[in-house]
Formats: structure tokens, C-alpha cells, sequence
């Protein structure tokens, strides 16, 4: 038997400078050295206390010694030429391609060359595993994973070691992203024999069954004091595979029977109190930076938007302060929009640099939301999330979006200097002399003092994220950064993930529908239009929903729950925006095939259809996506009403549930489910979710602009004329141009006037 096991979070990165000639025009900038992070990067992943109880039960049982592993590893060392290209085909070397040539997935095609004998999951590779009798090295990640390209370069780049791996093992390498029920699988099992910790790159290693008995995450070249290399990993598993099989079969067993159980919801028959709830988010509360937890810190955009549902005095300090310190600080890319995954210090200034279209849909949505709810009087704050909100928006169309009118998956976290030598967030770094340099010297001082560049380098050695300081002129600052944004283009960017997910794409339709109609953006509406058409007529396949696609081509990635509710949520939003009932249509029959697809006994929802994998998964949490039951419910609420569909309304009410007890246990990672919970509470007390219907030929009628501005949280709007078809009988005999709302039986009178929409939108009967 083996004698080490590992505990390991997510690579994240914080820097300790050391010089290196790497530069962007010339310039110096640093590579940094990994230390290890706080356990608070963890609960990202661990957020129920049931992994815990799992966990001590896995390790009594399995009898197997945790040692803690030190991240303190260089990263890739620049001589070894590891190229960041615009596309990955271009990684095309010398070596013989492998089965993942022929790849939809950018993450696996920069696997394509190397010696490993890859394998994509599929029956295929798991017959191949029972044939052979060898076990499975299971290596999941995704194209943007910095850590993934380490280990890449470190490890299977290595000969000896790839002939190892397929002396012994059938690898298989998975793109989380296009597989994402597998990697939540394997991301518990990972969770539960490491305490909880668990990340990218993810290494498991299988029967030939394909149930997981060993797991860790990133394993260095050379071995660390309290960690193995990978080759020590790799040398101990195939001896006890050989010569101690029973040890690891009967490990596996006790995995797969805590994983089946960690499927079935907590049920409560009492929803949680809304204010304990409030109370324990804000006692993670950071009152010095804002945000939640310490290092390294997420932006939590589902939390953010329940505070903002909540609305009273505490949640909006909690959700307002938050947004504003996220919006100036690094983590926020403050010339080219958007945001990158996280901050790995507690005061938002070095973040971990990929840029993920999941966290700027969210994100985007929430910015609006908290523009909405933000007194006109606070001049300021507004014109901060707005002009956030603008410039997530901006990202979007300007990097993401594919030729076919769908948002891709991400950006990588690396990037190249002149000489072709790849460095983390080498991108978007700057010092004081290359900011004047691009400006000249009276507006490069200028940027210098608001973006807070420093001699010293907020980053380290003379290198500066960008950092908003102040409330400086918003045209000046519209002008100076246009113009360091041209000056960043000359660099090499980082390189693509060109993966579009069906789920992402759905929460930036979503977001973005929101944005056109509150803001007065029929371009925004026109993207929207434009993603949703792309899904509909490229990811629905003979009427199933699938996950993902690249340059246009759909793959055999099955659709989740999380896909399903999100893209019926997004297309119901669509339709009620522009009156376009074609979208509520593929709405309805998307919330009836989920229902087959993915419900359980309980009420709940499964997040895969039943068969797919050994075990059955259920996401209990919100993380930095909804839960596939979180995002069902919404979109079973927003179709039941838009279509007049009491069954799903209560399928609906069914669900929501199953949420209860994850939300009194952890409402932190519950922010879906919270606000879901917020206003049913508001619903109890009188303020039922409206049915607002604008009876106009114009989608941006000022009536409905102003209904989009001024509906409380839960309400359907639908802008259409009166002859409009396929909205049952909402529009029957409102041809006057009015805005007519409805909450439970009750309608109250035709308003006309928009400065009168307040009293029928939240009077409460």
C-alpha cells in the first residue's frame, strides 16, 4: 500500500517578484513563485458540511495518510518555449498526433501533441481500460487553467514520463467545461479525500470501471518536502495496482457509496428564516475591502444578487460596497472590461488573470441590477456600475464573440512576451514608464494617479494592475483609456477558449436582454437575439439540447440541467422582451424535457440524466453558476407564468424545497436559492411575482423601459402588441397602449402613464 495521499487547493498565484527577462515593449516583468494560499480558497468547493462528515468516513475506512502538500514551485521556466497561439492547432509540433486531434475541444487539442497516449472520455477509453485491466489517469482541466499548462509542460511533455503513463495507465483527458457532470463528479470524490480542497488541474486516477480511488490536483516534476512528485505518485499506484489491488478496489467502492449518498437533498419542512440568512452571509462579510472571506476572494455574483433582492438597509451596504471595491479594483480589467476569476489577496489588487464568460454574464446581469437599485442621488456609485456594466458588455462583443454570434468560453490566463516566452497576466500589466510612454507625460501622470501605477508595482518589481482611484472626470477617463487599450493591442494576447456552452451563453442573454431594455440598448438586444439563434439552431439536435460547440460544429456533450433551465429562462426572457413568442415556445418544451430528464423522487432535480456516469450527481450549492435545480426553478417560474403554466408554477414550488436546507446551512453558497427564497417571502407577505404585459408594437416603449426599471424582483414582463400570438390570454383585449399588471387574481387598472407604474408594481394585496 501506498503511503501518501494529497490535500491541495487551486493553484492560485500570489506574487513573490523575481526579476526575469521577460518584458512587454522592453519592459521588465516579473515571474512569480506559488505560495500557498489560505484554506478559504477551498469552500469555493466545499461549502456543506456533509463532505465533511463523508470525508472522515472515506479516511477511516480507506486507511490511507493525509500529508499536506507546500505550494512552493516555480512556474515554468521561460527556456521552455511554451507558446500561447490565438488558436490551438497552432500548437502543431513535430511530434505524432493523438486521438485528440480531432477534438472540439481547444483544452484537449493542446494536448493533441504530446507523447501521452491520451484518450477522450467515452466508452471507447473505458473498454479499452476493462480490456487491458490497467487503471485510469483521469486528468481534467480547461483551456484558460493556467496550472493545467504547467503540469502539461512539466509532466506529459516529459518522454519518460509518458511512457510510464501508457506502460501502465489508459489516460484520458477531459475538458471541464465540454464535461462538466464529470468533472462535478470527480471534483467531490476529490473533495472528499483531501479535506475538502480541491481545483484544477484535477488528477484522478480510476478502475478500469471508471470509479475514482486516488485523486489529487497539480503534482510537481521533483518532489517538495510533505509532497511526491508525480512520477513517485505515478510509480506507487501502478506497484499497488500490480501487487495490492484490493486496497484500491475496496477504496473505491467506499468513494462511489458516499458520492450516491451525497445525491440525495437534506429535505426540510420549514424554508429558512431570510434574516438569519442575511446575517450569516454578513459575517463573512470583509469590512475593510468588502467582498466575503479573505484571500483569495470570489466575486459571488449569485450573493450579491439576493442582497440586492433583499433590499433593505444591511443587504444593500453588503452588495453596494461589495460591487464598488470589485469595480475598481485589479480583478476588474479597467481599460478592456470585464473581470478575471478572482483576487488572490483580499483587497480585489493581483488577480488570477483567465477571464471566464460564466463570471462575466453573471457579473453583468448583477452590475445592472445594482445600478438599479442604487439612489439616483449617488451620482457616483451609478456612474461607477454603469460604466462597469458597459464595459463587461464591451468585453463580450469585442473578445468573445465568435463568428457565428455566440459568446466563446474564455480568455487564458497567460500571454506572451516579445521573445515568445509565456508569464501569467503579462497582458495586462503596466509601469509607470510604459503609461507614459503610450499617453506622453501630462496624461500619463494623470493615469498613473488614478489606475494607482507605482514605482514599486502594485504587482511587484515596477509592475502595477490597474486600479480606479477616486471619482475622476468620466469622459477623461473614457479618452485615456481608449487610448491605453490601442496601446495594450500591440501585445501578444492571451489566447482563446473556443468552446461555446450552452449554460454561459444562456446567462449572458439573460443579462444582456436586461441591460437593453433598462438602459435603452437595442444592440444588446441584437447580440442576445443573435446567441440565442445560434443555440437554438445549432445546440438543439432532433429536439435534445446539447452542451457545447466549437466554430460552429455541435459535439456529443450531453445537455445538463443547469443548460436546461438557464437556456428556457434565457429564451422566456427574450421572448417577453421583443414579444417573439418562437422563443417561448423552445422555453416550454425545454422545462418539459428537464422535468423527464432530470427529476428525483423528491421534488429535486438531478443535474445529468439518468445512466450517464456510475453515480447519479446533484449539485446542492450555488458556486459561481447556479445549481441545475437553482436555475430550473427559475426558469419553471418565469415559463409557468409567461405561458400560462400552472403545472410548471408548481413543479416549480416543488423544487425550490429540495434548496431549504443548503441555504440554512451555508446561504453563501445558496445565492440562487436565496433569492428564490427572498421573494417567495415577499410573496407571503402580500408582494406576489407580477405579470406585467405593455401592450406596444415597440420592445423600447418608454412604458416598458420604465417596467424593466421599476418591476420588483420575480416579475415577467412582456412587451408585445395586441395581436401578438402565442402568449395565451394576456394580451386578450389590451389593444390600448398601456402597461397592465397582474399579481395572483388580482389586475389592477391600465397605466399610461410611466411615473404612475409604481403603485400597481408593488402594492401589495
Amino acid at each position: 500500500m501506498f503511503k501518501f495521499s494529497t490535500s491541495h487547493f487551486r493553484m492560485e498565484c500570489r506574487t513573490v517578484p523575481h526579476i526575469a527577462s521577460a518584458c512587454v515593449r522592453g519592459r521588465a516583468f516579473p515571474i512569480h513563485e506559488v505560495v500557498e494560499p489560505s484554506s478559504q480558497a477551498s469552500s469555493r468547493h466545499h461549502p456543506v458540511a456533509g463532505y465533511r462528515r463523508a470525508h472522515d468516513a472515506i479516511w477511516g475506512l480507506a486507511a490511507w495518510c493525509r500529508h499536506w502538500l507546500f505550494l512552493r514551485l516555480r512556474p515554468a521556466h521561460p527556456a521552455s518555449g511554451r507558446m500561447v497561439p490565438d488558436s490551438a492547432e497552432a500548437l502543431s509540433l513535430t511530434l505524432m498526433a493523438n486521438r485528440l486531434a480531432d477534438s472540439s475541444s481547444d483544452h484537449l487539442l493542446q494536448y493533441a501533441h504530446h507523447p501521452v497516449d491520451w484518450w477522450p472520455w467515452g466508452p471507447e477509453a473505458l473498454a479499452h481500460a476493462v480490456e487491458t485491466d490497467r487503471p485510469i489517469l483521469l486528468s481534467i482541466g480547461y483551456a484558460s487553467c493556467h496550472w493545467c499548462h504547467v503540469m502539461g509542460s512539466e509532466s506529459f511533455e516529459n518522454p519518460e514520463v509518458a511512457e510510464f503513463i501508457n506502460a501502465h495507465f489508459v489516460p484520458i483527458k477531459v475538458d471541464r467545461e465540454q464535461h462538466p457532470v464529470l468533472d462535478q463528479v470527480f471534483m467531490t470524490a476529490t473533495q472528499l479525500m483531501n479535506e475538502g480542497a480541491g481545483g484544477w488541474p484535477l488528477t484522478a486516477f480510476l478502475t478500469p470501471e471508471g470509479r475514482p480511488f486516488f485523486t489529487g490536483t497539480y503534482f510537481p516534476p521533483e518532489p517538495q518536502p510533505g509532497r511526491p512528485s508525480f512520477m513517485q505518485v505515478l510509480r506507487a499506484l501502478a506497484d499497488t495496482w500490480k501487487n495490492n489491488r484490493p486496497t484500491l478496489t475496496t477504496g473505491a467502492d467506499v468513494v462511489a457509496e458516499h458520492l450516491a449518498a451525497l445525491s440525495a437533498a437534506p429535505l426540510t419542512d420549514d424554508a429558512p428564516e431570510v434574516h438569519e440568512a442575511v446575517e450569516t452571509i454578513a459575517a463573512d462579510f470583509d469590512l475593510i475591502h468588502a467582498g466575503f472571506g479573505t484571500a483569495p476572494k470570489f466575486p459571488s455574483a449569485t450573493t450579491l444578487d439576493a442582497l440586492l433582492v433583499r433590499g433593505d438597509a444591511r443587504s444593500l451596504e453588503l452588495a453596494q460596497r461589495s460591487l464598488e471595491a470589485m469595480a475598481r479594483g485589479g480583478i476588474c480589467d479597467q481599460i478592456g472590461g470585464g473581470f478575471h476569476r478572482y483576487a488572490v489577496d483580499p483587497g480585489w489588487v493581483v488577480p488570477h488573470f483567465e477571464k471566464m464568460l460564466d463570471d462575466n454574464a453573471l457579473l453583468l446581469g448583477t452590475y445592472i441590477r445594482g445600478w438599479r437599485r442604487t439612489a439616483d442621488h449617488d451620482e457616483g456609485l451609478r456612474a461607477l456600475l454603469e460604466r462597469t456594466a458597459y464595459g463587461i458588455a464591451g468585453f463580450l462583443e469585442r473578445e468573445l464573440r465568435d463568428e457565428n454570434g455566440a459568446f466563446m468560453a474564455g480568455l487564458d490566463a497567460d500571454s506572451c512576451d516579445i521573445r515568445g516566452a509565456v508569464f501569467e497576466g503579462i497582458h495586462y500589466l503596466w509601469s509607470p514608464e510604459l503609461i507614459i510612454d503610450a499617453l506622453g507625460e501630462e496624461d500619463g501622470d494623470w493615469a498613473t494617479r488614478v489606475f494607482h501605477v507605482t514605482a514599486g508595482g502594485t504587482f511587484g518589481e515596477g509592475l502595477s494592475t490597474l486600479q480606479l482611484r477616486g471619482r475622476p472626470d468620466v469622459d477623461k477617463l473614457a479618452e485615456i483609456s481608449g487610448k491605453l487599450l490601442a496601446e495594450r493591442g500591440r501585445r501578444f494576447p492571451p489566447a482563446k477558449d473556443r468552446l461555446i456552452v450552452t449554460s454561459w451563453n444562456a446567462l449572458a442573454i439573460s443579462s444582456l436582454v436586461t441591460g437593453a431594455l433598462i438602459w435603452n440598448e437595442p444592440h444588446w438586444l441584437d447580440l442576445a437575439r443573435d446567441a440565442a439563434r445560434y443555440l437554438v439552431d445549432t445546440h438543439l439536435v432532433d429536439g435534445e439540447l446539447r452542451h457545447s460547440s466549437r466554430a460552429g460544429q455541435v459535439d456529443d456533450s450531453p445537455a445538463t440541467a443547469e443548460d436546461h433551465g438557464t437556456l428556457a429562462d434565457a429564451l422566456a426572457t427574450l421572448a417577453g422582451a421583443t414579444g417573439e413568442a418562437t422563443w417561448l415556445r423552445h422555453a416550454e418544451v425545454l422545462c418539459d424535457q428537464a422535468v423527464e430528464l432530470f427529476g428525483a423522487d423528491d421534488g429535486g432535480f438531478f443535474d445529468a440524466a439518468a445512466g450517464e456516469l456510475f453515480v447519479r450527481p446533484r449539485s446542492l450549492t450555488d458556486n459561481v453558476t447556479p445549481s441545475g435545480t437553482s436555475a430550473l426553478v427559475r426558469a419553471l417560474r418565469r415559463v409557468g407564468l409567461l405561458a400560462e403554466r400552472p403545472d410548471l408554477l408548481a413543479r416549480a414550488d416543488e423544487a425550490a424545497t429540495t434548496t431549504w436546507a443548503t441555504v440554512a446551512e451555508n446561504p453563501r453558497f445558496a445565492g440562487s436559492a436565496l433569492e428564490d427564497l427572498m421573494i417567495a417571502d415577499e410573496a407571503r407577505r402580500g408582494l406576489k411575482p407580477a405579470m406585467v404585459v405593455v401592450a406596444s408594437d415597440d420592445p423600447f416603449d418608454e412604458l416598458a423601459r420604465a417596467s424593466w426599471r421599476l418591476a420588483p424582483a420575480g416579475s415577467v414582463i412582456l412587451t408585445a402588441p395586441a395581436s401578438a400570438q402565442g402568449f395565451g390570454s394576456w394580451l386578450e383585449g389590451r389593444e390600448k397602449r398601456a402597461v397592465y399588471v397582474c399579481r395572483g387574481e388580482r389586475c389592477f387598472d391600465p397605466v399610461t402613464d410611466y411615473t404612475e407604474l409604481k403603485t400597481p408594481l408593488w402594492h401589495r394585496t
